[in-house]
């Protein structure tokens, strides 16, 4: 109800500026030298903008340091100011704890504008149970109309929290985050590994060739914060990842496709033991450094310079990563094993609000924030500064390609936005920097045994079990990371320990509650 009025009182106030400004006649603007006084709306009526704002946009990922993104951004606010009398300010949330930074950013009640949010990865739904983003259903309309007559009703239907649209789905990008090894092709044939990884145990075998063979290597320079669980639950069991968040490791999934309303637990079963001792074994073997633990190192460059073996992230960064691997190590031939592959029967495609957009709760200029996002999601020149950064320096398009102009220097040049917010594919620009055999390699594997993403309307109600929750979450930041990089004593005692942590913390209440919310959804989907 509170949110309701803030709109309403916005949107009056828009009007009543709007009527202030048409009997004063166009003066054009408040004296700050914009040029724009008034934008059309949906509706054919002006939209004030005569006062010059700045529009905050959440990110995650660290702050890029070379001054490329700010002369990108730069470029871009130029567009902003003349087109809405604004410009926007890139606030990012960096790597280091970046799920409690982003959370209390949410929860501090600071002014932000916009923000990335990501329903199975970014604690969306529960950030708008605490009332984190605002209600948009009236604003979408009539600030952002060429997104609101983009985006297909059935997928506006999974952007709502109890019926109201609390954020704008990138509903229109074609992308697999399934995650996977990454390991190099040519080092795989001298351990005379001939087909395409498809377990774990192959996987092993090549790092204990890595390391009896490669003195300077590292198998696998792990870091901390390493989290390979989650992949082992999709390589040997049936059982489907749930958009619920338990912190450092997941605990809750429910039983296959055909029980996908059905709560259980791979911790509570012999596949958690069978993980954690074989991360125990890999420990041993000295696939990673010692003191893993603590290590702040960067492995994916490692992989680079040819002193690590292995890398473990999603399908798109292997696509990029393969190009690159090719210049740094011509001849590694790197490969990608998806966890999906052991069984070829775990695979759902991904949610529509992996990636999105809102407009947090406090935001002073929420009128003002839709039109800009509106701007960068569908005009082409703002898009293509905001994810590519400036042509001619960072990319050239070549036959139909974006590619390196000369002289480009990674250091110098290099550019990212970490923009997940609204991707389109009509805007996307092929890049030689992606690999050119991923269509019909890995994406033409996945089209064979992918199923439709279930859960995406599912929005989990934690009030009941709030605090058995972060109980929860504590147990597997605690206990969790050192299970995964195998430096327990004896994994089953481990495993145990992990296990009365969690009953401890209210597992059996969580579960209760999460299949009873379940059992609802289920009802409400028909099935």
């Amino acid at each position: 109800m509170f949110k309701w009025k803030r709109t309403s009182i916005l949107l009056l106030a828009a009007v009543l500026v709007f009527a202030l400004a048409a009997c004063n006649g166009n003066n054009g603007g408040g004296g700050n030298g914009a040029t724009n006084s008034g934008a059309e709306s949906a509706d054919g009526n002006a939209v004030d903008t005569s006062e010059f704002v700045k529009i905050s946009y959440l990110v995650l990922g660290d702050k890029p340091k070379n001054g490329q993104f700010d002369a990108a951004l730069k470029k871009v606010n130029e567009m902003m100011k003349e087109k809405i009398n604004a410009e926007l300010e890139w606030k990012w949330i960096e790597w280091a704890d970046w799920q409690t930074k982003y959370n209390l950013a949410l929860a501090s009640g600071e002014s932000i504008d916009l923000i990335t949010i990501g329903t199975d990865w970014l604690d969306t739904w529960g950030n708008a149970q605490r009332g984190a983003f605002m209600n948009l259903d009236e604003l979408l309309p009539k600030y952002a109309p060429e997104t609101w007559n983009s985006i297909p009703e059935e997928d506006w239907a999974q952007s709502k929290y109890n019926g109201k649209i609390v954020l704008i789905p990138e509903n229109d990008y074609t992308q697999w985050v399934n995650h996977g090894f990454f390991y190099r092709g040519d080092w795989a044939k001298e351990a005379g590994i001939t087909e395409p990884i498809k377990d774990w145990e192959g996987i092993e075998k090549y790092l204990r060739y890595i390391k009896d063979n490669k003195p300077d290597v590292i198998p696998w320079d792990a870091a901390s914060g390493t989290q390979t669980w989650g992949g082992f639950v999709q390589s040997y069991t049936d059982q489907l990842e749930l958009p619920i968040s338990t912190g450092f490791l997941p605990v809750f999934t429910t039983k296959s496709w055909d029980e996908r309303f059905a709560v259980t637990s791979p911790i509570f079963e012999d596949v958690f033991v069978q993980y954690a001792t074989m991360m125990k074994s890999w420990a041993d073997q000295g696939f990673w450094r010692e003191d893993a633990l603590n290590n702040k190192g960067n492995n994916r460059d490692a992989l680079k310079a040819g002193l690590s073996g292995l890398d473990q992230h999603h399908t798109q960064t292997f696509s990029g990563l393969r190009v690159e691997m090719d210049k740094a190590q011509p001849g590694s031939e790197l490969q990608m094993f998806p966890f999906s592959r052991t069984r070829g029967t775990n695979l759902m495609e991904l949610s529509i609000t992996h990636g999105g957009t809102s407009v947090g709760a406090h935001s002073k200029h929420p009128e003002r924030a839709l039109m800009a996002y509106d701007l960068i999601r569908n005009n082409e020149e703002i898009y293509r500064l905001i994810n590519y950064g400036i042509e001619g320096v960072q990319y050239e398009i070549k036959d139909g390609l974006r590619t390196r102009p000369a002289g480009y220097d990674e250091a110098k040049h290099g550019y990212y936005s970490d923009f997940w917010g609204g991707r389109v594919d009509k805007f996307e620009i092929p890049s030689d920097t992606s690999w050119d055999q991923i269509d019909e390699t890995l994406y033409a594997e996945y089209e064979k045994i992918k199923k439709q993403y279930v859960y995406g309307q599912f929005v989990f109600d934690k009030t009941p079990i709030d605090a058995e929750l972060t109980a929860i979450s504590q147990v597997t930041g605690e206990l969790g990371p050192a299970i995964v990089l195998g430096k327990v004593g004896d994994p089953a005692k481990a495993v145990e320990e992990f296990r009365n942590k969690l009953k401890q913390a209210g597992y059996d209440k969580v579960l209760a509650e999460l299949q009873k919310q379940l059992d609802a959804y289920k009802a409400q989907m028909g099935e």
